[in-house]
C-alpha cells in the first residue's frame, strides 16, 4: 500500500473534485485545521522504481532554510486534518476519492467525502505555500523524491522530506521533517495528520527510511 496515489490517478480526482474542493476551503485560506478521520494504508508509488535523483550537495542557502521552517510551521497548522486519499493540493486540504483499493475504511468509500490531505499533498503544499510558488512538487511521492535533493539524517532541518520504502513498494511515503528527531505526516485512511517524535528510532518507521531531502525550488530564466 502507499500513501498517495499516482499522478495519473490524482489528475483525473482533480476534474471530478477540484470544484467541490474549492467550495469547501476557498481560494487562498490560511492552512485548513480539521477533525474528522478519513482508511486504508499508505500510497504513492504505482510500480514506479523511484530510482535515487544524482546525490549532488543538497542546496542550503538561508532563503531555501527559511522556507523549510516556514515548511514546518504549515504542516504543524495541518495537525488533525483528515487523511483522505488523493487529497491536497498548492491551496491545501482538497476532496479525496477511492481507487481499486484505496480510499476506504471497513469497506466505506471515505476518500471522496473527506477534505484532507494523503501524504505527497501534505508536502506539496507545505512547500508551496512556505515558498510562495518557488518550490512546486509533484503530487506524486515519487516525483518529489527526484526534485529534492539528499540530506544526510545527521543535517537534517525542518521542513526536509523523510521518505519511506519497502521492498514491495519503494517509496511509498513521505513525512515532513519537524525538527528535534520529529516527522508529520499524513499516514493513511482513517488517521489524521499527525506528529511523529523520535521517527528514525520508531520501530514501524524507521525500518523503512528511505533517506531525508530537501526540496529543489525551480529553475528560474535567466
Amino acid at each position: 500500500m502507499r500513501c498517495s496515489p499516482s499522478g495519473r490517478s490524482v489528475g483525473r480526482r482533480r476534474l471530478l473534485g477540484f470544484g467541490l474542493a474549492g467550495l469547501a476551503l476557498g481560494a487562498g485560506a490560511t492552512p485548513a485545521l480539521g477533525a474528522t478521520p478519513a482508511s486504508a494504508a499508505t500510497p504513492s508509488t504505482p510500480g514506479a522504481p523511484g530510482a535515487p535523483a544524482p546525490d549532488t550537495p543538497a542546496p542550503a542557502p538561508e532563503a531555501v532554510a527559511a522556507w523549510g521552517r516556514q515548511a514546518a510551521t504549515v504542516a504543524a497548522a495541518q495537525i488533525g486534518v483528515p487523511y483522505a486519499w488523493g487529497g491536497g493540493d498548492r491551496l491545501g486540504a482538497s476532496i479525496g476519492f477511492c481507487d481499486e483499493e484505496n480510499g476506504y475504511l471497513n469497506g466505506q468509500c471515505l476518500g471522496e467525502n473527506t477534505v484532507g490531505f494523503d501524504c505527497s499533498g501534505l508536502a506539496l503544499f507545505c512547500w508551496y505555500r512556505a515558498s510562495g510558488g518557488a518550490v512546486d512538487l509533484a503530487h506524486y511521492t515519487v516525483a518529489q523524491y527526484h526534485r529534492s535533493a539528499p540530506v544526510a539524517a545527521r543535517d537534517l532541518l525542518p521542513g526536509d522530506l523523510l521518505f519511506f520504502s519497502r521492498p514491495d513498494a519503494p517509496l511509498h511515503h513521505v513525512g515532513v521533517y519537524a525538527g528535534g528527531g520529529a516527522m508529520i505526516h499524513a499516514e493513511r485512511t482513517g488517521t489524521l495528520v499527525a506528529r511523529l517524535s523520535d521517527v528514525l528510532d520508531d520501530p514501524r518507521w524507521a525500518p523503512e527510511f528511505a533517506g531525508g531531502r530537501r526540496p529543489l525550488p525551480l529553475a528560474r530564466p535567466a
